[in-house]
């Protein structure tokens, strides 16, 4: 059977695909409060990035760690979301994904944070 969705193309298909991207974003925004917290620290921050970075690359690094934690939030919502579509009884397995992708939240938050401390250490200790 084929799959009536991957035979479109060209501006169909960007269209479409932003679509379901803004509909994951809101679903994320709305189901996931770690999700909402964190995209109201990068609310702040983001702006922020423009005032500590000095050049466009401590910019880029400031902006890239907290949208970072953003990414690595959604994929582990994504990862709990499969898991728990395949049921809610406990399994070795299924708190094992789950505690990994806890794990990749937490080391992308701690980059973010060492990051960010290095660059206001950097600005208001000169």
């Amino acid at each position: 059977m084929t799959n009536p969705h991957k035979g479109r193309t060209g501006l169909d298909r960007v269209i479409r695909a932003t679509g379901y991207s803004v509909h994951g974003l809101l679903l994320a925004y709305r189901g996931e409060s770690a999700f909402r917290q964190e995209v109201w620290v990068a609310a702040v921050l983001l702006p922020g990035a423009f005032w500590v970075g000095r050049s466009w690359i401590e910019i880029s690094l400031l902006v890239g760690a907290v949208l970072l934690v953003l990414i690595v939030e959604l994929l582990n919502s994504s990862i709990e979301a499969a898991i728990d579509r395949v049921g809610y009884e406990l399994h070795d397995l299924s708190k094992r994904a789950k505690d990994l992708a806890s794990a990749a939240v937490m080391l992308s938050v701690l980059l973010c944070v060492g990051v960010w401390a290095a660059a206001l250490w950097q600005r208001l200790a000169t």
